[in-house]
């Protein structure tokens, strides 16, 4: 009798141990689940296929690139930053001393991670395709670049490029260091190289209190010619910089400025007044040429020429290239290029 009425009770039993069971699996399955989607998201900027799109087209890039190089102005100084040497890079063409076609900055980065004989295009006069070929690269960084149509596509022949966002000359560094970490791989540690550069900046710049909501201009000027300036706009990366140290641009000459995307301006000197409201002007020069600007019937009544509030950055001095920076650049000269912007600014109250 006992084993008659046990047997119902021990299927009983064993059917709810089964259920129990099958219940734990699902559940543990759905936490792996869960966790296996978390972790997915959580590693997607890693997840290859990688698609950058960019003005000139977009960049599919199949893997991470073992072999990256950069052409151009200072995209080297992005993958030297993150750690990354390139195995080719273009020679720099502006604000060099000597032969070696390496800004100080490059220079002290690559001795830094023991690099002893880069491999540098001299390619100044135009793109070397057939270096950039022989160095077999994964990926071709160009983000702050001028390669036109054609250059991007002969270049796409060889390896997928991470060209400008959206014109020639106008990407801001951050978004350089964007697109380059991207096209690298390494998103995140961009990302992370943005806000060391944020913080530096933002600690860097207090120091400078009278630079805060001043008015700038870029203007270059020519001494053999001062009928024309050429100005940047506020898309040009150097406006961008001195913006991000917390000058602003003068709504008067804003209101020239005709085409949205162009990086340059050519102003008539004869519409010089519209650089009246400048509280100070930037741009590449020396004191010789300052003399010059200052003894022009025209020019010569700016008002912030008239008071000296002028910061001429000099070509035998590293900050003829910092203008235009790049994550090592900015390290290397901030300090100097403060100095000279307060130091122009402090005339408005002299």
């Amino acid at each position: 009798m006992h084993t008659k009425r046990r047997k119902p009770f021990l299927q009983l039993l064993l059917f709810s141990i089964v259920a129990i069971l099958v219940l734990a699996g699902c559940s543990n399955s759905s936490s792996n689940d869960s966790d296996k989607n978390e972790s997915a998201s959580s590693n997607s900027d890693s997840e290859y296929p990688i698609t950058i799109k960019h003005a000139l087209g977009e960049a599919v890039i199949e893997k991470k690139p073992e072999r990256v190089v950069t052409i151009q102005w200072g995209n080297q100084d992005v993958a030297l930053a993150l750690g990354v040497t390139p195995v080719g890079f273009s020679a720099a063409n502006f604000g060099v001393q000597d032969d070696s076609g390496l800004l100080p900055w490059t220079k002290e980065k690559l001795d830094e991670l023991g690099v002893k004989d880069p491999n540098v295009f001299q390619d100044t006069d135009g793109l070397d395709f057939e270096a950039i070929s022989d160095a077999k690269p994964d990926v071709i960084l160009a983000a702050y670049s001028g390669i036109t149509q054609e250059d991007y596509d002969t270049l796409s022949e060889i390896a997928p490029v991470v060209a400008y966002p959206t014109a020639a000359w106008a990407t801001t560094w951050r978004e350089q260091v964007e697109l380059n970490a991207t096209g690298m791989g390494m998103k995140k540690e961009g990302e992370q190289l943005i806000t060391d550069i944020e913080d530096m900046l933002k600690e860097k710049a207090s120091k400078y209190p009278q630079i805060e909501g001043k008015k700038v201009v870029w203007v270059n000027f020519s001494a053999d010619d001062l009928s024309k300036l050429h100005l940047y706009t506020p898309v040009d990366s150097r406006v961008a910089f001195l913006k991000e140290l917390g000058l602003d641009y003068p709504d008067s000459v804003k209101d020239l400025i005709t085409d949205p995307n162009s990086y340059s301006l050519e102003l008539s000197a004869e519409n010089v007044e519209a650089l009246n409201d400048a509280d100070v002007i930037v741009g590449y020069g020396n004191d010789e040429l300052y003399n010059t600007i200052k003894a022009d019937p025209l020019l010569g009544n700016i008002p912030a020429v008239k008071r000296g509030s002028v910061a001429f950055i000099a070509s035998d001095t590293p900050l003829v290239a910092a203008g235009t920076p790049t994550p090592l650049s900015i390290e290397y000269t901030i300090d100097d290029y403060l100095e000279l912007i307060g130091g122009a600014i402090d005339k408005i109250n002299e």
